[in-house]
């Protein structure tokens, strides 16, 4: 098919036809509670799953985080919705032996909860997020995620907040549900090797995903070991996936290589899609820790060619002719306008600033990506049509914070260079923050101030949006 001078796939097409399903509502309308939730049933049999859907060995997890025939009656289904009908399509017609389904939104109104009797259910750590939807308390969140607890169905929670506790525990009561709380992953059990993913909080996941495993191995007659004490070894293939796991977006370090290999050290991404204020919390502490374990690595490695030091003012170097390099570290920042900067960007300062570490500029940029489409054709407006309005709202923030920590907020990177600011890249830019147009300008005023500031290495932290770590990275993995 032609569309103009331009020939349209057929995968185009079927992305096209994917965002025709994105709905132009606002996540915050309270108007759609539940969303008729009850029309989901009538796809399954649409599509001749009710039967086979029902036949599935499921995982159902919670946390925080063929035919198409529509009627008046019965309309399209969103575009998540869509998602995992197909799923659903696709896991039955290939005969898995399990899936594993962890909820997009919520729990009780989610599309994965048309799944009646899965083999044991898990909800990880509950915060505050999506609150426009699931409610402005925890015990109101967790009620949420507690849906999808079914009659007498194991499951499996981490330590919560008491106040969602009694309310998972309540839930729980009321179904005949065996509800237990299992205790973070013993590192000693990994027989010397670390979680493939990073941070104190995966042994707590990793505690789940253990005991989720466990159960569904027991109740399917896979095995009939009970892995659930937490003294007892794993099994190999336990220890291989826990640390083989990858999840691109969360706590991932890129450098970017935009030029020759000797410096590409000098300008590191540090991704991480936080987006609720104990994500926030997570993501500073493991950005702290771990820009503090490479710039201890750079200082140990630095070794001065004679004992008499430098005094001369000019950049050291190692003794393999490297400079030694002081860092400086960058916030890159968006998020969506139903979150709360005013909750998620104190999160972050604080918990940096407790670990000795200071933001030199902080940069807000809009997304490139849009939200109404799907695939890689689907370009932002240009820059002239972009409204920066949140941007601006979020510089504010940032700047306000900073004015209110000047008594403790010195940078420790003892960098004698400034960052250059280019106002001529920027949208607006203040003494601690600049906001930028498009996402590219942003990473071109960062590689422009790696060659303007030959001894300083640039550490960016990246967070706020899943969207905004996806766009970095298709930027910088080109």
């Amino acid at each position: 098919m032609a569309e103009g001078n331009k020939t349209v796939t057929a995968y185009e097409e079927a992305l096209d036809a994917l965002s025709s399903l994105i709905t132009k509502r606002s996540r915050a309308d309270k108007s759609n509670n539940g969303d008729r939730f009850e029309l989901l049933s009538d796809y399954l049999k649409i599509l001749d799953l009710d039967v086979a859907i029902s036949q599935l060995k499921v995982i159902h997890v919670a946390g925080t985080k063929g035919k198409e025939k529509a009627t008046e009656d019965i309309p399209m289904p969103s575009y998540f919705r869509f998602l995992a009908l197909l799923a659903f399509k696709i896991f039955t017609a290939e005969q898995i032996d399990v899936a594993i389904l962890e909820v997009g939104l919520g729990g009780r109104f989610d599309a994965t909860n048309v799944v009646q009797k899965p083999v044991v259910c898990g909800i990880s750590s509950l915060g505050y997020d999506h609150m426009e939807i699931l409610g402005n308390t925890l015990g109101e969140i967790a009620g949420e995620k507690a849906g999808i607890f079914k009659y007498g169905v194991p499951a499996f929670t981490v330590p919560q907040p008491d106040e969602a506790m009694r309310v998972l525990e309540e839930n729980a009561s009321k179904l005949d549900v065996p509800l237990q709380v299992v205790p973070p992953l013993d590192a000693s059990l990994l027989n010397g090797l670390k979680l493939g993913l990073e941070g104190e909080h995966q042994y707590m996941n990793a505690g789940l995903a253990v005991a989720l495993s466990s159960t569904w191995l027991q109740r399917t007659s896979q095995l009939g070991i009970n892995y659930l004490d937490t003294t007892s070894p794993l099994p190999e293939q336990f220890i291989k996936g826990l640390t083989m796991a990858n999840l691109q977006g969360r706590a991932q370090i890129v450098p970017d290589r935009y030029t020759n290999s000797e410096t590409s050290g000098d300008l590191v991404f540090y991704l991480d899609g936080a987006h609720s204020p104990e994500s926030m919390e997570i993501c500073a502490r493991w950005f702290s820790l771990a820009i503090k374990e490479e710039n201890q690595q750079e200082t140990f490695d630095f070794q001065p060619p004679n004992s008499s030091g430098s005094s001369n003012g000019l950049p050291q170097r190692q003794h393999d002719g490297k400079i030694r390099k002081n860092s400086a570290q960058i916030l890159l920042f968006n998020c969506m306008s139903v979150r709360d900067p005013q909750l998620l960007l104190p999160s972050l300062m604080k918990t940096c600033a407790r670990h000795g570490v200071y933001f030199k500029k902080a940069l807000f940029v809009p997304n490139a990506s849009v939200y109404n489409k799907v695939g890689s054709h689907a370009l932002p407006p240009t820059e002239t049509q972009i409204d920066l309005s949140w941007q601006f709202a979020l510089q504010r923030v940032w700047e306000n914070l900073m004015l209110g920590d000047k008594v403790e907020a010195k940078n420790t990177d003892n960098a004698s260079e400034d960052v250059k600011d280019y106002t001529e890249l920027s949208a607006r830019s203040c003494e601690n923050s600049a906001v930028f147009s498009s996402l590219p300008l942003a990473i071109k005023w960062l590689r422009d101030s790696v060659q303007q500031n030959q001894s300083l290495r640039f550490q960016v932290l990246v967070t706020g949006s899943l969207h905004l770590i996806g766009d970095v990275l298709k930027i910088v993995k080109k």
